[in-house]
């Protein structure tokens, strides 16, 4: 299955996380099936997973000292009904200098990670502020989750 990488953030963000969840409730797997994707933007252009610790070096100073948007896409198909949802959680990077920057890179923590960091783990050092849904920044939309299954905490 291969991930849109262009056009809008939340375009992106549902379609792929609707490709993810299709493939899966397509080899017949029976229940509830969820899709998440999350996407990185900055004035346009998404920034995905660093192909490499060169790549997540030149993202990482791109989203240095400045203000970007973390898209989270949601699909979940229950009994061959599909529903999405898209959450935005607007992230500030610190000023990021090449000492910073090598550590964090250093530290492997980029890989497979949407903007080439990680909130929840030592990623959290390169973040000024948050505005917005933390959970979506970390990959699942918790409210948005709940939103498209609210039986999810009641259990009926």
């Amino acid at each position: 299955m291969e991930e849109l990488e262009e056009g809008p953030a939340e375009e992106v963000a549902i379609e792929n996380a609707r490709r993810k969840a299709q493939s899966v409730a397509a080899s017949g797997h029976e229940g509830v099936v969820l899709g998440v994707d999350t996407v990185v933007s900055l004035e346009g252009r998404i920034y995905g997973k660093p192909a490499g610790a060169d790549d997540a070096r030149r993202t990482l100073r791109a989203l240095s000292n400045r203000r970007h948007v973390v898209t989270s896409g949601l699909c979940l198909i229950r009994e061959g009904d599909e529903r999405v949802a898209s959450t935005t959680t607007a992230v500030e990077f610190r000023a990021l200098g090449d000492e910073l920057i090598e550590w964090y890179v250093g530290l492997g923590e980029w890989r497979g990670r949407a903007g080439g960091y990680a909130i929840q783990g030592r990623g959290a050092a390169l973040v000024a502020a948050i505005e917005g849904d933390y959970t979506g920044v970390v990959g699942l939309p918790v409210a948005a989750l709940i939103e498209l299954m609210p039986d999810l905490l009641t259990g009926t």
